[in-house]
């Protein structure tokens, strides 16, 4: 046995403990005749430092993890990093940019080797961050999505697709970053509210009659328009269907065309159609029987004007960026008289998140994966109860997606990343091959050229559940760890990675990616709003783990987490934490000093003690809870059931109670005094704690471990010990309702005191009324500790005289006389008074939250906040008025 230090120091515990995990190679799978366990990280971008979301998912996945681990499972953790194309890409660009160098300087060839050195020496730090979590990744085997045997998987699944006709070349709209010069996924795409304008436009008809009203928030697309869309049921314009309008500007002859798209209700009920610029009008467009070849461009990839196909745009305008042309259109347009008016409003714009510039959605060949047929079997696994979805409310949303699934562009415009294995010759033709030479020789020798568009992220990491154990190698690890038991991910990529995991495991391993899928939700600040650097709110995990420890943050979070909500995270909830690991720590301290240590038994040790009896029923009331809970993923009951065991059960009242057995002072029962109590609670006592180390340590690994090992000379570290089993045989029916009932009298009298103010010091007697025999027993055997817990001076059946106080608990009063302890009269004045305040802000508070206009018009945390104030007002109230009744 260690002696423990007396102050509890987190810092150098986890250092200390995680190099040793790594170092003797705890976090690999090694047992093989074990049922194996597997889950994987979502791998981080490499260029990406720990945030407070990270935070969140790696402790449940630890959580998970550990607890597995301690079941005697085979559990593989996977970790590694995503090569996050445009991300990386900028960083790098930025950093050489500050030595005054440009990507385009540099050959591709350079630039990318430039990009692999920087991961060497900068990336992946984030890696190292994780640890400092605890997080007990298999790190011997990590992986990154640009590493050869990765990178050889993606290039399979692309040729295979391709060649089975699930993957195309195809002119569609993308959303394009005009800053980067490439396609982004919706993923990429931030939408802001702005103040921007409404521009209401006049285009004449073709025969001069009239015109029709248009209205826009982009008037300088007005270049490309093709067609103006009106209702087919609104009578205003029923006759004007398949006449035309000649475009200002440009004198182009557009159709009027009847389409659903155009609300009768909004504006003049006619919309401008730029299927090149507008994914609404693509639609539109195509519906009108338009061909994505013919639909005009008006931008080039870096959003300056271009010349469209039918050459009708102005000289002047051309080469303009689109916002200096928008300013020209608008001037042309009303000096020629065609605009109407120009409208103040709000509008929602997509920024790219990385580039913070205006997203363009243009036209453009890209390469798209038939996501329709693949989502198919992902649809069925999830109805049928073959994937099951925790919370089961996201099953909606991911049938809803998925049953209206679009064409999935898989294709960027970057340098880094997986080049597209295609090749082209001088015709156009594309062959498609994982090796050049294989397309080389498919082209008969002709000479070719690489396609330069590099695959999407998304689409690399929607391997990573099999292509991390060795695929398309038939591995021993595939075949023993695919499909994983769970995946952890927030709901904000259910769209972009958990369905695409789903769709790819399926077509290329013929079944499901993983068992479970959990989501999430969001880490939000103390008051409930969505964190953001603008907003001064986001949260630093590094920094909170120096202030309170990695166990600290950890149990916040997974105590936290309820399904399907977001977490509000407060400061004061972490430093609650730790004070929680240093009431653990101090409940060992106190158990060392007292000759208590390690158990050298699995099972519960015989005891004949009530007091032993009922913490080791309790002990197994606990593992069955936990057990239920975890096995529901139900995070949040799991911590509070262990959080309750250790504060409440164990350390408030076990060893409080077990104090003067420990010094042979006081015996529970009869025959309980001296050695042979003390002896038997020692051993009860060591086995309790050790119990709750293990229960305990997938929550907070590193006070546990460090606990563990100072407790006694152990054969393992705690992470290798084995996770409790649940004994009904160990729930004593009369031990258990026995202490009860001594800790709710306890309890009582402590609260009568507290709420009447008597002194902590005063000892009072305690008379008791109308107890029953089992009562009266029940007090004979437990007066010590009713003495010394309640501060009772003695314990008579004789009448109480005077003021005085009552508790009641079960059939018996207990009487507590306060003449001469406190002045009663002053003391049912003031009981009066404080609660006469609470029910005035009570009913007050219930007023305002019963009048409409404030819950319809007030802010949601403003609500909130008012509810919890009556409730806590309302709670004030009762115990006020149960004190006076306490006084008679």
């Amino acid at each position: 046995m260690t002696e423990l230090p007396k102050t509890f120091d987190p810092a150098e515990i986890e250092a200390r403990w995680y190099r040793r995990w790594e170092e003797e190679g705890l976090f690999r799978p090694s047992r093989r005749e074990a049922e194996p366990w597997t889950i994987v990280m979502p791998p981080p971008n490499v260029t990406g430092s720990l945030h407070i979301g990270h935070a969140l998912d790696v402790t449940l996945q630890d959580v998970l993890t550990r607890h597995a681990r301690l079941q005697g499972k085979d559990a593989l953790w996977v970790v590694g990093t995503d090569h996050a194309g445009i991300a990386t890409q900028m960083v790098v660009e930025r950093n050489l940019a500050s030595q005054g160098v440009k990507r385009t300087d540099m050959s591709r060839e350079s630039f990318v080797d430039h990009v692999w050195e920087w991961k060497a020496q900068s990336g992946g730090a984030i890696t190292r961050q994780l640890r400092r979590l605890g997080a007990s990744c298999d790190w011997t085997n990590e992986r990154f999505t640009m590493d050869p045997g990765f990178s050889a998987a993606v290039i399979k699944v692309f040729v295979q697709l391709y060649r089975e006709g699930l993957l195309y070349r195809d002119k569609r709209l993308v959303n394009w970053d005009p800053k980067f010069g490439t396609a982004i996924s919706d993923l990429e795409v931030e939408t802001r509210e702005v103040q921007g304008k409404f521009w209401h436009l006049k285009y004449p008809l073709e025969d001069g009659s009239g015109f029709i009203q248009v209205a826009t928030t982009r008037p300088e697309t007005m270049l490309a328009d093709m067609a103006v869309a009106v209702h087919p049921d609104d009578d205003r314009y029923r006759d004007l269907v398949g006449r035309k309008v000649r475009l200002p500007i440009t004198g182009r002859l557009v159709r009027i065309i009847a389409d659903e798209h155009a609300d009768p209700e909004l504006g003049s009920g006619a919309v401008k159609i730029t299927p090149g610029h507008d994914f609404n009008d693509f639609e539109v467009g195509r519906r009108a029987g338009m061909k994505p070849v013919d639909m005009l461009n008006m931008l080039d990839a870096e959003a300056r004007v271009v010349q469209t196909q039918d050459g009708l745009v102005p000289a002047d305008l051309v080469g303009l960026d689109r916002f200096a042309a928008r300013e020209r259109v608008v001037e042309r347009l009303d000096a020629g008289g065609f605009l109407e008016r120009v409208e103040d409003r709000s509008i929602q714009l997509p920024y790219g998140d990385r580039s913070g510039v205006v997203i363009e959605p243009w036209l453009t060949d890209q390469w798209y994966v038939d996501a329709a047929t693949l989502a198919k079997p992902a649809i069925e696994a999830v109805r049928s109860g073959d994937i099951r979805i925790v919370p089961k409310s996201w099953e909606k949303t991911w049938f809803n997606w998925l049953e209206n699934i679009q064409p999935w562009c898989v294709s960027r415009q970057l340098w880094w990343g997986h080049q597209i294995p295609a090749w082209y010759d001088d015709q156009g033709n594309v062959f498609v091959a994982e090796t050049e030479a294989e397309a080389q020789a498919n082209a008969g020798g002709r000479p070719l050229r690489r396609d330069p568009d590099v695959l999407d992220t998304w689409f690399s990491s929607a391997l990573w559940p099999f292509a991390t154990l060795g695929w398309p190698e038939q591995t021993e690890t595939l075949r023993r760890h695919y499909p994983n038991d769970v995946l952890i991910s927030g709901f904000d990529i259910i769209f972009f990675w958990d369905a695409r995991m789903a769709m790819q495991g399926f077509h290329f391993l013929g079944e499901r990616p993983w068992k479970t899928l959990y989501l999430h939700g969001l880490v939000r600040d103390a008051k409930g709003q969505k964190m953001s650097k603008s907003k001064g709110n986001t949260v630093d995990p590094l920094g909170l783990i120096d202030r309170y420890g990695a166990d600290a943050l950890r149990f916040t979070l997974a105590a936290m987490e309820s399904q399907g909500r977001d977490i509000k995270l407060d400061e004061k909830r972490v430093e609650g934490y730790r004070n929680f690991g240093t009431k653990l720590w101090n409940a060992a301290r106190f158990c060392q000093a007292n000759g208590i240590g390690a158990s050298n038994t699995i099972e519960p040790p015989r005891a004949s003690l009530a007091i032993n009896r009922w913490i080791v029923g309790e002990t197994m009331r606990t593992i069955q809870a936990l057990d239920l809970a975890m096995a529901e993923l139900r995070y949040d009951e799991s911590a509070n059931t262990i959080y309750h065991f250790v504060w409440d059960r164990f350390c408030d009242w076990y060893l409080e109670l077990i104090k003067p057995l420990l010094s042979g002072a006081e015996g529970l029962a009869a025959g309980g005094q001296g050695e042979d109590a003390g002896a038997e609670t020692r051993q009860v006592a060591g086995w309790v704690l050790d119990q709750i180390l293990v229960m305990l340590h997938p929550f907070m690994p590193f006070v546990t471990e460090e606990l563990w090992n100072a407790l006694g000379d152990r054969t393992n570290p705690l992470i290798l010990a084995k996770w409790p089993v649940p004994d009904a045989r160990a729930l004593d029916a009369e031990a258990g309702p026995e202490i009860d009932w001594l800790i709710r009298l306890i309890g009582a009298i402590r609260g009568a005191r507290a709420e009447l103010n008597i002194p902590p010091g005063a000892r009072i007697a305690l008379h008791v009324r109308d107890a029953a025999l089992a009562t009266t027993d029940r007090l004979a055997r437990h007066a010590g500790a009713i003495q010394r817990l309640a501060r009772i001076g003695g314990i008579s059946d004789a009448p109480a005289i005077g003021g005085a106080a009552q508790v009641v608990v079960d059939e018996a009063t207990f009487v507590l006389p306060l003449e001469g302890v406190i002045d009663v009269a002053a003391e049912r004045a003031r009981l009066a008074k404080v609660a006469e305040a609470a029910e005035r802000e009570r009913d007050s508070l219930a007023a305002r939250l019963a009048n409409p206009n404030f819950v319809e018009r007030a802010k949601p945390e403003a609500v909130e906040k008012a509810r919890a104030d009556h409730e806590e007002k309302a709670a004030e109230a009762e115990k006020y008025r149960a004190a006076l009744d306490r006084l008679g």
